[in-house]
């Protein structure tokens, strides 16, 4: 397998992150024969100082050209009096509609060796393992019109929600395709006693649910899911939801991990893929070494699985992920005081690298047998 990846690594700590993905994906490529080709590229903060734009076009061009996008994190405190327009973060919501990507995958796991991390009962959260399925380029985010209306004491402000069928389509098959492959279920998240685009969205899914008479397909309200999610994470196989919505539950299920910086995600459907850690920036504690790098290990495993078609790979870091956690290794942030083993940023790269060859290697040697 040749893959050609452009990696964004960004601001704050997505720099000391995303190097720990791709020594992974590194060994990966060594072990398993595979040539990958990096090319870095700035976006966010970083390329708005080095070149005046979240997203210059040399960037968008360089994804464009790639099989894959693995990208860091975006934000920076020194940027947040610009226009809304010039943000670091517009260079995101720029690059996710520059590749297509409407479909954000977001697998949520608790893992049983951290399990003392989530502030849920062991017993809620035990077990849980749920894919949200997040539609990524509609919704509020990028519906017209916006704007501000005057400034001062009467100043006003407006979003648009907008959605159309082919959008609630095309999101709702990646949902119902993926509970195939899963325990056969979707729950989708709206607001339809509220909001007209939640009408229609509940009005379009259950139609093409009916696509998939193997799959069961239940409707909640954002507010109830929201309950639920705490209160029964288990009864959660697929949970598909529009942006806003999905933006907000994806990192609410942060507390079911025990950490946002466990969190992977895939954004896909379009021309390329991108591959990110759902944590952002967190400017506070960059260059610390106190950073979790296993969601941008983990996003870079869905790298192998949604771009690369390298499912057993892909199968291989995510075991190298929970060897090292059963193993007793955590960062700063899975740390409650149990007397586990806190390890530093790039030294949980280099336990998971490690794992990962002797998982490889374990699997080469059975089958030579």
């Amino acid at each position: 397998m040749k893959l050609k990846i452009a990696v964004l690594a960004g601001d704050g700590i997505g720099p000391e992150v995303t190097a720990q993905a791709v020594r992974v994906l590194d060994t990966v490529a060594e072990r398993h024969g595979h040539t990958f080709e990096f090319e870095e590229r700035p976006v966010g903060g970083v390329a708005i100082n080095q070149e005046g734009s979240p997203l210059p076009s040399s960037t968008l061009d360089a994804c464009l050209r790639s099989n894959a996008v693995l990208l860091g994190a975006v934000g920076a405190p020194e940027h947040d009096k610009l226009p809304a327009e010039t943000r670091p973060e517009a260079g995101l919501l720029a690059l996710r509609n520059g590749l297509g990507a409407y479909a954000n995958l977001r697998p949520v796991v608790a893992y049983e060796a951290i399990g003392e991390c989530s502030p849920l009962r062991p017993e809620i959260a035990r077990d849980s393992d749920i894919l949200i399925v997040r539609e990524l380029l509609g919704g509020l985010y990028f519906g017209q019109p916006r704007g501000i209306v005057s400034e001062g004491a009467t100043a006003s402000a407006f979003n648009t929600m907008r959605y159309s069928v082919t959008e609630i389509e095309r999101i709702t098959h990646v949902a119902f395709k993926a509970a195939t492959a899963r325990r056969q279920k979707v729950t989708s998240v709206d607001k339809a006693n509220v909001l007209e685009t939640s009408q229609l969205w509940r009005k379009v899914v259950t139609s093409v649910g009916e696509e998939y008479p193997g799959v069961t397909l239940e409707h909640l309200y954002v507010d109830a899911c929201a309950m639920h999610l705490i209160m029964n994470p288990r009864r959660f196989d697929v949970m598909l939801t529009e942006n806003l919505f999905g933006d907000i539950l994806s990192d609410e299920a942060a507390v079911i991990t025990g950490s946002l910086g466990m969190l992977a995600s895939a954004s896909i459907g379009g021309q390329v893929g991108l591959y990110e850690p759902v944590h952002g920036s967190a400017p506070d504690i960059a260059g610390k070494g106190l950073a979790n790098p296993l969601g941008a290990i983990a996003s870079a495993a869905l790298l192998l699985r949604y771009s690369a078609n390298l499912e057993q790979e892909a199968k291989e870091v995510e075991a190298a992920i929970r060897a090292v956690l059963d193993d007793g290794y955590r960062t700063a942030d899975l740390d409650r005081g149990t007397g586990k083993r806190v390890v530093q940023t790039a030294e949980m790269g280099s336990l998971v690298v490690e794992a990962f060859s002797n998982i490889a290697n374990g699997r080469r040697a059975h089958h030579a047998v």
